[in-house]
């Protein structure tokens, strides 16, 4: 696709829409003409190529100002009845080609530099309450993640499997090694370990093993288990 090809298309839709120049993404849609067949090759921006077939490029195909971003990201944010995620400005762009490139919103930094521009904005257009409000309840994922994190660590337990003689134990706690210490003291042989599982729910992984290697037990937790079954329950690093 050379540049005389892609002007002569510029200049056809052009005309075709009443004298005013397609923003790219629409001529991609109407032309087939994708931005990599013009972009750093022809033009360095699509208003270049407007300007050289002749016409003066719109605001659409130009840029936007950070008000008229912040008014599409609260009409979106009102049509989804939550704030945007990058994939739904992304999805927005694609079917409505007057909606601005998801990028364009990159200009503010972070979502969070984003959402708190947006609350600026609500906060001088009393209309936009609804939304300020959203802004006001948001919380940047990494502080989101952080916090599931702890609460999701402080709920973790492990199940273990320790060897004493020729026998193996598979039994539950929150801390392994202070578990290996007890039962150690009560046994007349070194008692070592072999593999810990770690699990949101130490009571049902134990009782999944303990069900699984039921014809091999001896006496409690305690089980006479091939080296196949020992394979078997070190494959499982979390469960």
């Amino acid at each position: 696709m050379n540049k005389e090809q892609i002007l002569k298309e510029i200049k056809r839709t052009t005309v075709e829409n009443g004298g005013v120049p397609l923003g790219w993404r629409k001529f991609v849609q109407e032309t087939g003409i994708r931005e990599s067949d013009w972009l750093g090759k022809h033009w360095a921006r699509w208003s270049d190529a407007i300007l050289e077939a002749g016409y003066e490029p719109n605001k659409m195909t130009v840029g936007y100002d950070a008000s008229y971003l912040c008014e599409r990201f609260i009409e979106l944010a009102r049509e989804l009845k939550r704030l945007p995620a990058k994939g739904d400005l992304l999805m927005k762009s694609r079917v409505n080609s007057d909606f601005p490139s998801s990028k364009t919103f990159d200009r503010f930094g972070s979502k969070a530099k984003l959402v708190e521009q947006v609350m600026e904005f609500c906060q001088d257009h009393p209309e936009y309450e609804d939304v300020a409000i959203l802004c006001k309840q948001y919380g940047p994922r990494s502080k989101r993640t952080s916090a599931a994190t702890v609460i999701a660590q402080s709920q973790l337990g492990e199940v273990y499997l320790m060897k004493s003689g020729k026998f193996y134990k598979i039994g539950r706690s929150n801390a392994a090694g202070r578990r290996e210490y007890e039962i150690a003291i009560q046994l007349p042989e070194k008692l070592k370990s072999i593999h810990i599982i770690r699990t949101d729910d130490p009571a049902g992984i134990e009782a999944y093993w303990h069900k699984r290697f039921e014809s091999k037990r001896k006496n409690g937790e305690w089980f006479d288990l091939s080296a196949t079954d020992v394979a078997t329950f070190k494959r499982r690093k979390f469960m």
